[in-house]
């Protein structure tokens, strides 16, 4: 009996990797961090109403607060690293010359972390109160 040719490798398909030499980590990772955004997003949403209408004093008390803190700064980091694998894999998929591709996955790279890094830093400032 003729054994069908195969794509992948035996090796590539022991760790998952197929043509694209990579495997399915990216696409579960965008699904959890998307889920995992429902409730975040949801209490994200949820403060930012309990502060419209407060004084600056009255809001840096609230943002300060430590329950108030951590649900941030996991909104933060969920929401920038399913930001970044996004953009990833939409460069990936439409930047087609490879001058391109490269410095363009760097500036994304970049801008994910000065965005999350600038977010949690106003977070913890007003979390610790420097």
């Amino acid at each position: 009996m003729n054994t069908p040719h195969r794509i992948v490798t035996p090796m590539r398909r022991v760790r998952g990797l197929g043509a694209a030499r990579s495997g399915t980590r990216d696409f579960w990772h965008q699904r959890v961090t998307a889920v995992a955004g429902i409730p975040l997003t949801i209490a994200f949403m949820i403060i930012v109403i309990a502060l419209m209408g407060r004084g600056h004093a009255a809001v840096a008390q609230i943002l300060g607060s430590p329950l108030v803190a951590v649900v941030m700064l996991l909104f933060i980091v969920n929401t920038a690293y399913h930001m970044w694998i996004g953009m990833q894999e939409i460069i990936l998929d439409y930047v087609h010359d490879d001058r391109l591709k490269l410095p363009s996955l760097m500036a994304n790279t970049f801008f994910v972390f000065a965005v999350a890094f600038a977010s949690a830093f106003a977070v913890l400032k007003l979390s610790f109160g420097v």
